[in-house]
C-alpha cells in the first residue's frame, strides 16, 4: 500500500490521542467547539468529557459496555462521547430525530445499558423505553429530567445531577488499540441499520492518512458540517479531525439547511465545510449564493452519494472553494478514495487515500482490467472487524484483509475511480446493463434539471426500463413536451438503451437520515407532483 502506514502503540486510547494531548501540548486554551455564542476551551472540553466518564462509572458502565448516545450536535454531544471512550466503553450513536420504533430497535440490538437523550428526542425515545430489557439509565440533556415511563426499567438523571455534578479528573482506561471504541451503523437501505464495530486504532488510522495527509488539516482550520455528528461521516471530519491537529469545530442544532449553512459561514468563517452532494446543489442554486461570502474556506468535503460534475461546475461557478470528493463506509470508518488539491477530475471519485488499497473484481473474483466495471475491494488499517449480531453478512463483507463493496466502477490507467452505481442499483434494459449514474449525470446537463434520480420500473409487459425522477430549476414548468425534450436530451448523447421511458416530476427527492437518495422509494410508480410522461 502506498504512503506512510501508520503504527499504533499497544496501549492506546481514542480519547487520548484526540483530546488529552491537545491539552498536554499546551492547547489547553485553545478554543475548541464554538455552539451558538459560547466557545469552549480544549481544557474546558476535557473537564467536560472527564465528568462524563465519571457519571458512566458511577452508573457501572466499563469496558466493552455499550452506550447510545441520542443527541445534536452541541457540546453535549462532544462530552457523552469523549466520556464514553475514556472509560473504555463503545459509542453508538443514532439519529435524535428518528422514530419509536427506530429507538426501539438501537435500544435492543445494542443492548445499550446508558443512553444520553436530549430533550427534543424524548417523546420518540420513552415511548421505546419501556420494553428495553438492557437499559439501566437515560441521562437526560436539555432541562430538568422527566419521569421514566411507566414500566420502564431504567431511570431518568439530569444532566446536571449525573455529569455536571461529577468529579472533573478521569484516569483513562488503559484500552488497547485493538479494543472495541465504536459502533457505526450502515444506512439500512436494504433492511434493518447494522452496527460496524470498530477498534480505538481504525478511527486513529483515517485520522492519519486521510484528514492529515489528503485534507491536509491544520491547527488554523474550523470546520462546519451539514451532516450531523450521529453520522460518522461527520463524526471524522467535524470531532475528530479538527480535535487531532487542535483545530476548532462549530456546532448546531438546527436543521441543515442552505439558509442555516450560509448563516454558519457567514458566523464562525469555516476554512472547512462537510457537504454532500444535495447540499451542494443548493447552495450553488440558492438565491443567496450571488452575494454570499464564502471566501473563508479552503476545501468542501463532498460523499454520500455521487457528484456529478454538472454540479461540481455550478459549485465553481459560483464559490472557490475547491470541491475534494470521495468515497467512505461505515465498514471502513471514512474516506478511502478521494480527488486530492491540484488533482481533481470532476466525475471521478479521485485516488486510493495513501495507506488504502483497492481492486476492481468481477463477478468470479478476478481483477479487471483498466476501463471495466469491476466491484471494488480494498484493505487499510481502518476497516471494521465485522457486523454486531451478523456473522453471516461479516464474513460475505470482511474476507481476511480485504472488504469486499457493493460499489462498482472503473479506473483509468492513471488510477482514478469513477463510480458507476451500486451492484444491486444497475438495471437491465433488453438484456444489456445501464448505470442510473451515467443517465442522471447526462440528464443535469439539461437547461431545466436541478436533481434527478434514475430508477427502475417495468412496463406493460412487464419487462424494467429506466424511469427519470426529475426535480426542476426554478422557473421551469412540468409537462408532456419538456419530459420528450429530456428523452431526447439523453437520447442524443447516449446509447438509445439508456434513455429513460418515464419522467416523473417532483418537488424533492426523498433522503434517508445520511443524505443519500431513498432510491427504492422511487421504484414504486406515480408518486410525483405531475402526471409522469411515457415514451
Amino acid at each position: 500500500m502506498g504512503g506512510d502506514v501508520p503504527e499504533f502503540p499497544a496501549r492506546f486510547n481514542l480519547a487520548q490521542y484526540l483530546l488529552d494531548a491537545r491539552v498536554e501540548e499546551g492547547k489547553e486554551g485553545k478554543v475548541a467547539v464554538r455552539f451558538r455564542d459560547e466557545a469552549f476551551t480544549y481544557g474546558e472540553v476535557r473537564a467536560r468529557a472527564n465528568r462524563a466518564g465519571n457519571a458512566l462509572r458511577e452508573l457501572g458502565i466499563g469496558p466493552e459496555d455499550r452506550v447510545l448516545l441520542v443527541l445534536p450536535d452541541a457540546p453535549e454531544f462532544v462530552a457523552a462521547w469523549f466520556g464514553t471512550l475514556k472509560v473504555g466503553a463503545v459509542f453508538a450513536m443514532v439519529n435524535p430525530l428518528q422514530r419509536e420504533a427506530e429507538f426501539a430497535y438501537a435500544l435492543e440490538y445494542s443492548r445499550a445499558k446508558v443512553a444520553f437523550v436530549h430533550a427534543q428526542a424524548w417523546g420518540e425515545f420513552s415511548a421505546a423505553m419501556p420494553p428495553a430489557r438492557h437499559l439501566r439509565a437515560v441521562v437526560f440533556a436539555g432541562g430538568e429530567a422527566p419521569a421514566a415511563p411507566s414500566g420502564s426499567r431504567a431511570r431518568v438523571l439530569s444532566w446536571g445531577d449525573a455529569v455536571e455534578k461529577a468529579p472533573a479528573d478521569l484516569e483513562n482506561e488503559p484500552t488497547g488499540r485493538d479494543d472495541l471504541a465504536g459502533w457505526l451503523f450502515t444506512s439500512g437501505s436494504t433492511g434493518r441499520p447494522k452496527a460496524a464495530v470498530h477498534v480505538h486504532a481504525d478511527f486513529a488510522y483515517n485520522v492519519e492518512t486521510y484528514a492529515k495527509d489528503i485534507l491536509e488539516m491544520r491547527e488554523t482550520d474550523v470546520t462546519l458540517s451539514v451532516p450531523k455528528l450521529f453520522f460518522g461521516y461527520a463524526t471524522g471530519t467535524n470531532l475528530m479531525f479538527p480535535f487531532a491537529v487542535g483545530a476548532t469545530t462549530c456546532l448546531f442544532e438546527e436543521r441543515s439547511t442552505p439558509e442555516a449553512i450560509f448563516e454558519g459561514i457567514a458566523r464562525w468563517r469555516p476554512t472547512v465545510l462537510t457537504s454532500v452532494p444535495t447540499m451542494i446543489q443548493a447552495m450553488a442554486s440558492h438565491p443567496r449564493a450571488a452575494t454570499a461570502d464564502l471566501s473563508s474556506l479552503r476545501v468542501c468535503i463532498s460523499a454520500g452519494e455521487a457528484l456529478l460534475p454538472e454540479v461540481y461546475r455550478r459549485w465553481r461557478e459560483r464559490f472557490d472553494a475547491e470541491i475534494l470528493d470521495g468515497l467512505g463506509s461505515a465498514e471502513m470508518f471514512h474516506i478511502y478514495l478521494s480527488n486530492r488539491f491540484g488533482e481533481v477530475r470532476p466525475g471521478s471519485l479521485g485516488r486510493m487515500v495513501p495507506g488504502y488499497e483497492g481492486r476492481l473484481v468481477d463477478d468470479e473474483g478476478l481483477d479487471v482490467p483498466d476501463g471495466e466495471i469491476g466491484a471494488l475491494w480494498l484493505r487499510g488499517g481502518s476497516a471494521a472487524i465485522g457486523y454486531w449480531g451478523d456473522r453471516a453478512r461479516s464474513r460475505e463483507t470482511f474476507r481476511g484483509e480485504w472488504t469486499v463493496s457493493a460499489d462498482l466502477f472503473r479506473r483509468d490507467e492513471k488510477g482514478f475511480y469513477y463510480y458507476a452505481g451500486r451492484r444491486d442499483d444497475l438495471l437491465k434494459v433488453g438484456g444489456v446493463f445501464v448505470a442510473p449514474v451515467e443517465v442522471e449525470e447526462c440528464l443535469l446537463t439539461h437547461r431545466a434539471v436541478a436533481e434527478c434520480a434514475v430508477v427502475a420500473f417495468r412496463d406493460e409487459a412487464g419487462l424494467v426500463k429506466p424511469k427519470a425522477v426529475v426535480v426542476l430549476r426554478d422557473g421551469a414548468a412540468p409537462g408532456e413536451g419538456l419530459a420528450r425534450e429530456m428523452q431526447e436530451h439523453v437520447k442524443a448523447r447516449l446509447a438509445p438503451y439508456k434513455y429513460p421511458r418515464r419522467v416523473e416530476f417532483v418537488a424533492a427527492l426523498p433522503r434517508n437520515d445520511r443524505g443519500k437518495v431513498d432510491r427504492k422509494s422511487l421504484e414504486t410508480d406515480g408518486g410525483g407532483s405531475s402526471p409522469p410522461h411515457l415514451a
